[in-house]
């Protein structure tokens, strides 16, 4: 941990932050000591492929990421208003990764947000440039997740989206793992955001 935070200090960090396992306190009392401490939840919701259907309601149109100019401005403006930070080294990690596809999500010819989704049907990250286009950008996610071969669907949702948590919970996805997110401050707007993983924030 000392490693870590020694990089993070090296590397002009603002902010430090991780995602544990909601049951694992011993590894949360040693993360409040060190300065990091619990914000909210953040749950991985699952669903069989073909229980989810096809999703109605609002949508955004995907359109797929590519590593230009124009793509990475607009994922930057997004990250911004989202998280506060830039992550472009995660975008253009993502969009090369062949196991996964990346998606700007569309309101005409503003790109609104984007998502990814990985060959096992995992959705993430996710995020929006503003709160109220979250749960269209989250049932386009899901439509474009049914798509693939994969047997499931899954996604982390954090426990302060409750858009996102009703349209999971509305299409038959269930609660298999409830973890915490920790942080030295408060990090971003997660009405706008779904991570990716706990190790790939």
């Amino acid at each position: 941990m000392k490693r870590t935070f020694d990089h993070a200090q090296g590397s002009g960090a603002a902010n430090k932050a991780l995602i544990t396992f909601t049951f694992n306190t011993v590894s949360q009392g040693l993360y409040i000591r060190n300065g990091l401490f619990p914000r909210f939840p953040i749950y991985n919701f699952s669903v069989a492929r073909e229980r989810l259907g096809r999703l109605h309601g609002p949508q955004l149109r995907p359109v797929r990421l590519e590593e230009t100019g124009q793509h990475l401005r607009s994922l930057t403006r997004i990250d911004a208003a989202a998280l506060g930070v830039s992550r472009e080294k995660h975008h253009r990690y993502l969009i090369n990764d062949g196991a996964t596809k990346g998606f700007g999500l569309y309101t005409g010819d503003d790109c609104a947000g984007y998502v990814y989704i990985d060959s096992s049907g995992h959705i993430g990250p996710l995020a929006v440039a503003q709160p109220d286009a979250l749960g269209a950008a989250f049932r386009t996610a899901l439509n474009l997740a049914a798509e693939n071969d994969s047997s499931r669907v899954s996604a982390f949702l954090p426990g302060t989206s409750d858009t996102a948590l009703s349209i999971a919970v509305e299409h038959g996805m269930r609660i298999t793992l409830p973890m915490l997110l920790m942080s030295s401050r408060s990090l971003g707007d997660w009405s706008q955001y779904l991570p990716r993983n706990p190790g790939f924030m």
